[in-house]
Formats: C-alpha cells, structure tokens, sequence
C-alpha cells in the first residue's frame, strides 16, 4: 500500500544568494521526495521564501527599495537557482503571505488562550537616529577583548570573544553610525519550559536522530529559558494581533511558512488542507541543517503542541559543506553561488557528488574539487554513462535498433543487479544515498566486466545475433542503474529513458526486461568534467574588491594593567559555580580558522560526545601540537554562533592574551568526559 508524505526544508532567507551550502539541503530533500515518487509514493513538498526581519528591512532601505520589492526579486533568483538543480517543489511559497498571516495569529491566539504566552520587561540598544531598536548585529564597535575595530555587538570575528552591546568601546549602530542608547520595552514571550516533559518524550520517540537527541539533552540539562517572540517597529513582518508598533519575531512566522505553503498548494488544488497537513493520514517530514536545531527541535514543536497542530514524524538534521577540506572562504573562491556554478558545470555532477557524501548524519561533508571532477569522470562517465554509449550506438547502427533477448549468462548479470533493489530502497528510504551511490558504482563494475568479456565490437564481426544478445543484457543493466540513480539524476534518466523508447522508469520496473524492442538513437548523456571550467568558477567566486579588514592596520596599544578602581563584574554566588560542569576533554582535531588571527577551532571528544569549540589561542599554540591533548573544557555552555560556526563549550586557560595564554593542564591518566572537580 503506498503511503502519502508531506516533506519539508529549512525555509532560505530572502536577503541573499543560495549558494552551494545551501544546496546540500534542498539536494538531500529533493533525491528524497524524487525517490519516494518513485517508490509507487504519494509525496509532497513544501518550501518557501523566509522574507522577514530587520536585515531584509535594513538592506530594502540600503538599496532604495522597499522591503516588499526586494524580497520579490530574491524570490525570483532563487527560483530559478533551484530550477537549475532540478529541485522539485510542489509549492515554492512566500512567509509575507495571507496564509502565513492568518496562520501566525491563529497560532499566537491559541497559545495565549493556554497561557503559553506571557509579557515581560526588556532593556534593548536603540538609535535615535535610525528610530528603532537594534539587533546585536545591528551594533558595531571596538572589541572590549582584543580591542579589535569594526567588531558586531555580540562577537568578535578576531579573537572569537562574546560579550553584551554593552560591554563595546565606542558602540555605534551599524547603520546611520551614531552611539545607541538603552530603552525599556514591553515584549510578548513563549514559555517554552512549560513544555519540557512532553519534548523529551517527543524526542524519546524518534523525533530526530540519536547523536542530535545528544545535544537536545545538554540544552534540557541547562534549562529551556522563556523565548522572546516579539519585535518593537519598524519591523517588517507580521503586527501582533491588538499591538500596533510591535511585529512577530521572524522566527516565529518563518516555521508556520511550511504550513502556508501548504494550505497554499490545497487550496490551489481542490485538497483538503485539515486531511493533508493535520491528519494522520499523511505522514510529515522536516529537513534542517545542524545550526538551526534549537529552533526546530525545541521552539516550533512546542508551539504546535501547545496550538493543536500536527508535529513531524521525524526531523532530519545534515551537517554543513566545506570545500577542500576547509569552511567556505570568499578570498579563495570556494563561497560559490549556485548561479555562478551552473554557469560552468552540470548541476547533476553536484546532485551526484552530494549524494556520495550524504549519509543521513549530522556530520559535515566536504566537496574535494580534485575529488569532485575524478569521481564523476571516473564513476558517473567512465562507469555509467559508458553502459549506454558504448551499446546503443552500435545497436542502432548495425542491427535495426532491435534488442533481442537475454541469454543465461545475461541473466546471471542481471539478477545480480536486481538482487540490490532491496538494500537500495533501504539505504535511499534512511537518508544513506553515499551507500547508494556505492552499491550502483560496483554494480557498473560487474556490467562493464560483462562488456569486457563478451566484447561486442569483436563479435559483431562474427555473430549479429549473438551480439545483440550482448547488447540486449547491457542496455538492461543499464537500464537497472537509471532506476537506481533516478533520484539522483533526473535528467539523465530521462535521456535514458528516451534512448531506450520506455515511458517514465520506477522501482517497479526493475524486475521488467526489455526484449525485442526498439529503441532510439542515442543521444550523449554527459560531458566529462573540465579542470579549466572549475578553475574559472573558482576566479568568478572570488571577490573583486578586497575584503576589508577585521582588524585595525595599526597596531593595538597593549591594554593597561588592570586598576582596583576599575568596575568589578557583579557578585555571583557559589551556586553560580555549581551550574557550570566541568569535563575532560581530548582533542581531536585542531586547525586555524580563516580570517582569525586569534582563534584555533578544536573539535574535542568528551567521552564519546562529540563538540566543536573555536578558542583564541593561535598565538600561543601551533594546532599540531593540541592534536590528542587532554584539556578541560566547560560542557554545558549554551552553544554560540558566530561568524566562523557554532561554538558548542570553552577550554579552560588563563594568561595575559596574545603568546601568554596557557591551556589548564590534566593528568594524562585522565579519560575523556571525566568531571573536574
């Protein structure tokens, strides 16, 4: 019996680009909807464009333009950036939409009806002369760490500190340029501690992977903190039912969009909304990225609980791209945009090379550019496009385009390729397409064996039945792998399809042989990668102008020695210390991080948990040297994003700064993930 599936991904922001990080998503969602269609399912999916916010409203007014304006021309480069992957969405949609709006208030209402929503005080940095209040990245400054100019209002981008508006030298709105005062506001919050028992539950029940139930246990431990859902105007989102100057956090409409996008689609297509995304009868599914899963895993099931919406069957959580082993970098032109990639390669050689790498965890895939045009020219050309180019052409040329039967040898073959469809739709079915690919590139190695052995350009000479008998078996091999690498390669499949003569192929099709029929010319499948056309995407990625600096080009006067009579932070108490978990931690990779000169990013193992920590002490320490380190590092710290990535703890070290900095030493007899006391 075919099941009907609703599937979502992360809504992308209407402010930019989509680029090739952005794509590892909407690939790994489209192969799996792509696939569920093609395993006789009944699959919808849903996305939108996230057009709310501050930075939409800033960079509308940056451009002259008003905020409606812009996001309706982002809405039409990404667009048209998907469809040149071949992304298939059922309905592409907006979050500035009717449907959004009413939804947004329904859900606001509700919650408030249950008491879930409550008012509260707020102090907020505000500009005079911007009249408004300012986000944190709204504000820039001098450093109060490393004394670093031009730095964000919650970050530094040199040395990786973080810290409060307040604590910046010379704090100016990012904006117009003047200082921002403090102001008192009243906001609207979500109490979202209200809902911890039934989150833990929701994860105990598979809601998403193992390894990120890890992390959701961390932010239980550490307590679910109220979430401020409201802005103060100018805003440009959705005005709070009863409010007139103070708007939905973004944050708030953006999730309820997947809902929109579909009472769009019902209501276009004569469905019925309830039945499709509230009942049981269809099965829900979302598709995130790992920085996003505070919001996904915590905030918006929460709201759902709490205003009788249906909650996902599962949330899917895929880690970030790097290319060349290293984080995206504008300087070296490997930020790319999906525009600018489609201009010099097949947007199908990127579909494959993903797929290679996605299996359905957390982890970070890399796109080795060397590795990228050595797989697909090897595997994809030299191992599957081959089957077909190497037969079609000469069945059509020499014997009437006529495929005659499979002999027992062919048979042997092709049992061998339809003994994997099982273990294939398995892997496809949990997100592990790397196997996929894996399985179909052996199994084109046992075809193209069969071709070498049976050597149908020598046997045409001698025997043209026996050779069509050879080719017979090889067009259905390949045949075979198209279905298999159909989710994939759409539109190789389809030119497949085409050569052979046959309607659109499905999994239920493996087991069927084409004998005695008669296909068409061939027509070329795909081009082998060139090296130059890579290497020019890459000077096209590269910025024009130079990036400007993040740190001042005169040198940093070394700050003062510490007075008595300076201000004291406030008190803390001894419980304060007792929140903080302290645990041994080893290092398991360590390496600089590009346009920092102070900070080393660690990935650190504590007792099989796995974190990721940027810490500013470059100049002390040479990465190499941290490798397989035990270091002592605070667990519990409320994971932090910054320019670099996100930051999940903090090592222990104390000194001066810059070279004297000293990492808190551990008896090597320590194990990982033991408490320091």
């Amino acid at each position: 019996m075919s099941r009907k599936i609703v599937v979502t991904s992360a809504l992308p922001y209407a402010n930019g680009p989509i680029h090739i990080g952005h794509l590892v998503e909407y690939l790994q969602t489209d192969i799996w909807v792509r696939f569920q269609k093609a395993n006789g399912n009944q699959c919808l999916y849903f996305c939108a464009d996230d057009t709310h916010g501050t930075p939409i409203m800033i960079k509308a007014r940056a451009e002259g333009v008003e905020p409606e304006e812009l996001i309706k021309k982002v809405y039409a480069e990404h667009t048209r950036d998907f469809k040149k992957f071949h992304i298939e969405f059922d309905n592409y949609y907006s979050t500035h939409s009717e449907e959004n709006k009413q939804l947004s208030a329904l859900i606001f209402n509700r919650l408030v009806e249950k008491g879930s929503i409550i008012k509260g005080e707020i102090e907020q940095a505000y500009c005079d002369g911007c009249k408004m209040f300012l986000p944190d990245r709204f504000i820039r400054g001098i450093c109060p760490k490393c004394k670093a100019e031009n730095q964000y209002g919650d970050s530094c981008d040199a040395c990786g500190a973080t810290y409060q508006p307040t604590d910046l030298i010379k704090p100016a709105c990012a904006t117009c340029g003047k200082e921002p005062v403090r102001k008192k506001s009243i906001h609207y919050f979500f109490r979202l501690a209200d809902f911890q028992q039934k989150l833990k539950e929701l994860m105990a029940g598979g809601y998403t992977g193992k390894s990120v139930s890890n992390k959701l246990d961390e932010w239980f431990a550490a307590g679910l903190k109220d979430w401020d859902i409201s802005r103060d105007g100018p805003y440009f989102g959705f005005k709070i039912p009863g409010e007139e100057n103070k708007f939905f956090y973004v944050w708030l409409d953006a999730p309820i969009g997947y809902i929109a996008s579909c009472k769009n689609y019902c209501d276009k297509n004569g469905l019925d909304f309830e039945k499709v995304w509230n009942s049981n009868e269809y099965e829900l599914y979302h598709f995130i990225g790992k920085d996003i899963m505070y919001f996904h895993a915590l905030f918006w099931p929460a709201m759902l609980m709490g205003s009788g919406f249906k909650i996902a069957k599962r949330l899917f959580v895929h880690g970030f791209l790097t290319v060349n082993g290293e984080k995206m970098s504008k300087s070296k032109g490997t930020f790319i945009k999906a525009e600018t990639y489609a201009k010099y390669l097949d947007p199908e050689y990127l579909r494959y090379y993903y797929a290679s790498k996605l299996s359905g965890g957390v982890e970070d895939i890399d796109l080795s550019l060397d590795d990228f045009v050595a797989k697909v020219n090897s595997d994809l050309i030299g191992k599957l496009a081959n089957l077909a180019s190497r037969s079609a052409p000469m069945l059509t040329g020499k014997l009437d385009s006529m495929l005659g039967t499979i002999d027992q040898t062919g048979k042997k073959l092709i049992h061998q390729l339809v003994a994997a469809k099982e273990e294939i739709i398995s892997d496809y079915e949990n997100l592990d397409y790397a196997s996929v690919i894996r399985q179909v590139t052996l199994l084109a190695d046992a075809a193209n064996r069969y071709v070498e052995t049976n050597k149908p350009w020598d046997a045409i000479k001698t025997d043209k039945e026996k050779t069509r008998t050879i080719l017979t078996t090889i067009l259905n091999a390949a045949k075979i792998l198209t279905i298999y690498l159909k989710p994939v390669l759409p539109i190789f499949a389809e030119k497949i399809e085409k050569i052979l003569n046959i309607k659109p192929l499905s999994f239920a099709d493996v087991e069927g042989v084409l004998e005695n029929h008669k296909i068409n010319e061939y027509i070329r499948l795909a081009e082998r990668v060139d090296k130059d056309k890579v290497q020019a995407m890459i000077e096209e990625s590269k910025p024009t102008q130079p990036t400007p600096p993040t740190e001042p080009t005169q040198p940093i006067q070394s700050a003062p020695v510490v007075q008595l009579d300076e201000p004291i932070a406030p008190e803390c108490t001894i419980d304060d210390f007792t929140k903080v978990d302290l645990r041994v931690a080893k290092v398991v990779k360590a390496e600089a991080v590009e346009g920092a000169n102070k900070l080393l990013h660690l990935e650190l193992d504590i007792g099989g948990v796995k974190k990721s920590v940027f810490a500013g002490i470059a100049k002390a320490y040479n990465p190499a040297d941290l490798v397989g380190r035990l270091v002592i590092c605070v667990a519990n710290l409320q994971p932090r994003t910054m320019k670099f990535g996100v930051s999940e703890g903090m090592i222990l070290a104390a000194g001066a700064g810059g070279t004297d900095i000293f990492i808190l030493g551990i008896d090597s007899g320590a194990k990982p993930g033991q408490r320091v006391h």
